[in-house]
């Protein structure tokens, strides 16, 4: 029978990607079930006549709050620089500005316009334009275009 441990550090497969084995992935979000996951296998499977040192447990401690420490701050970060992403964008309504856009036939090209409305999506700012005689910029299907702040080239007021 596989001991706790093996389960999360081992594979039937050979060639398998250590950051995958036993079914956990790095990127799953579930580093602090697996920290618990092993932690208590360490403790289950401990020598009795030699139990864990209490400098490594308190060691093995800070460095996963360490660890959450460090993924707060990055999904933090990702917020304040979306919500930055969205003040500037703010800042565009009623500015003209210039778009570069590619066609369904990959053609590459500039379109004009003054920022009409700005929507959030996922987190990004997108806007739509209207044209000179205010109308709005639409595409083929009569859907007014949505552009992301990273397609202007040019902006004057």
């Amino acid at each position: 029978m596989a001991s706790p441990v093996s389960a999360l550090t081992s594979s039937s497969d050979p060639t398998a990607n250590p950051s995958t084995a036993g079914g956990i992935t790095a990127a799953s979000g579930g580093s602090e079930q697996v920290f618990l996951q092993l932690l208590v296998s360490q403790i289950q499977n401990q020598d009795p006549l030699n139990p864990m040192d209490d400098t490594q447990s308190v060691a093995e401690l800070a460095q996963f709050s360490s660890l959450q420490a460090t993924t707060n701050m990055a999904t933090n970060f990702a917020d304040f620089e979306s919500n930055f992403a969205v003040s500037q964008a703010s800042g565009l309504l009623g500015d003209k500005v210039t778009v570069a856009t590619t066609d369904s036939a990959g053609n590459s090209s500039t379109v004009s316009g003054t920022v009409k409305s700005i929507q959030v999506v996922n987190g990004t700012p997108e806007f739509t334009m209207v044209d000179s005689s205010g109308n709005a910029i639409v595409d083929s299907n009569g859907s007014p275009i949505e552009f992301t702040t990273s397609q202007i080239t040019a902006i004057s007021q």
